[in-house]
């Protein structure tokens, strides 16, 4: 059994998180093309999942903002491989959301290229979060992505999201579940965080494991 989060972080991980995730935090830009792609000059941590899965509400929820992160009916900007910058510290990166129903089969492939063009592309990405519902658990539609961050050598944690919509032993069982479908995975972290970016919950865990892979220490 892996050890939970909240075993991991002590009060002042937390709460140094807890710091720099209340700094200033702002939209960069919008990449269409691996070229767009700014400098590599700051550590990256990005969030990918399937279109209607809450990344941008948990991007918002991280940094304490509503709208910083446009939810996915405005899919002009869900296709782009989107920056924010978190106190000229990181960057947080919103990547072309997986599983459209409504896209033609070019355009999904040309974002998720997109996506994987940046996987591959990108020395100072410290870590990527595969944002999962909690209620459904991992789908064979998951299986592409993690064989992405797998081939592209790319540390990657399992976010469990909606986790208020579960009892608490249900959420547990999730957690053990999904670790034991990624034990085999050669790139894959092996702690799950549950979350709610509506209730809070699992956020202070989140924002301490995104600071620790990111190596920024004393805010």
């Amino acid at each position: 059994m892996s050890q939970p989060p909240e075993e991991i972080f002590d009060a002042e991980a937390l709460e140094q998180a807890r710091i720099l995730f209340a700094r200033k935090a702002e939209f960069m830009m919008g990449a269409v093309s691996i070229d767009g792609l700014p400098a590599p000059d700051l550590p990256e941590v990005a969030f990918a999942g399937r279109s209607n899965v809450g990344k941008s509400s948990l991007i918002n929820a991280l940094v304490g903002q509503k709208h910083l992160a446009r939810a996915s009916n405005e899919p002009g900007r869900t296709r782009e491989v989107n920056f924010f910058v978190l106190d000229d510290r990181l960057r947080l990166v919103d990547l072309p959301g997986y599983g459209w129903a409504r896209a033609s089969k070019s355009e999904v492939k040309k974002f998720q290229n997109l996506g994987r063009d940046y996987l591959r592309g990108r020395p100072n990405l410290k870590r990527a979060y595969l944002l999962i519902d909690a209620r459904h658990g991992l789908k064979a539609v998951d299986n592409e992505p993690m064989d992405a961050f797998d081939t592209a050598a790319v540390s990657y944690q399992i976010v469990l999201t909606k986790a208020d919509k579960l009892k608490p032993a249900e959420v547990e069982a999730m957690c053990e579940k999904t670790l034991r479908a990624i034990a085999k995975r050669p790139a894959a972290f092996p702690r799950v965080i549950a979350t709610s970016s509506e209730k809070g919950q699992g956020l202070a865990e989140l924002r301490a494991e995104i600071a620790a892979a990111c190596e920024i220490g004393e805010i």
